[in-house]
């Protein structure tokens, strides 16, 4: 039992992290929110928290538990989902912008391939980062947001900003999970 609440408590901090780079994108937008988001995935690598993003295209090379990559992504999108409402009662132009976000969503095949191309970018951008090199986090999160990849944890906090909350969020977790391990079967050969 202690194992999950450590695993828990990882993922809310890394929802929290996430939840702070989304605020800034929603404040600020384009261009310089993409790169400030950044802050974000830097700050879960560093400090080792649990991202579901982050940690799915890692699950064979890590051998984490299913039950623990479950764990992960439930949390992340409950808390993130807590963390996006505080941040639309406190500001409404971040609400206001993640209202219209949210619209923008379908449960479609693009939005799926949206959400497959984010995971791919995410596994590449953690897996330079244990290389050694930021470079992968500070350039793969703008490169996503710039694409208008779909980011299944930064979409439950824009949801809950929004005060909406659909089936869209569990296509794009499952297109974050097939991008990032298929890119890990890809690169694992060069990339451990």
């Amino acid at each position: 039992m202690k194992e999950y609440v450590k695993v828990a408590r990882l993922a809310a901090g890394a929802s929290l992290l996430i939840g702070l780079g989304d605020y800034v994108l929603l404040k600020i937008g384009e261009p310089v929110g993409p790169f400030l988001f950044a802050f974000g995935l830097l700050g879960v690598c560093m400090l080792g928290l649990n991202l579901f993003t982050g940690k799915c295209g890692f699950w064979f090379a890590d051998d984490l538990k299913l039950t623990h990559l479950l764990v992960i992504l439930i949390v992340n999108i409950v808390f993130g989902y807590l963390i996006g409402m505080m941040f639309g009662m406190i500001d409404e132009s971040v609400a206001s912008a993640a209202s219209v976000k949210a619209a923008s969503w379908s449960m479609s095949g693009e939005y799926f391939l949206k959400s497959v191309m984010c995971g791919a970018i995410m596994y590449l951008a953690v897996a330079v980062y244990r290389k050694g090199s930021p470079l992968g986090i500070l350039l793969g999160v703008p490169l996503f947001i710039f694409c208008g990849f779909q980011h299944s944890i930064a979409n439950a906090i824009t949801m809950g900003a929004a005060g909406v909350l659909d089936c869209t969020i569990i296509l794009c977790a499952a297109g974050n999970f097939v991008g990032a391990l298929a890119t890990w079967w890809l690169c694992a050969a060069t990339i451990r």
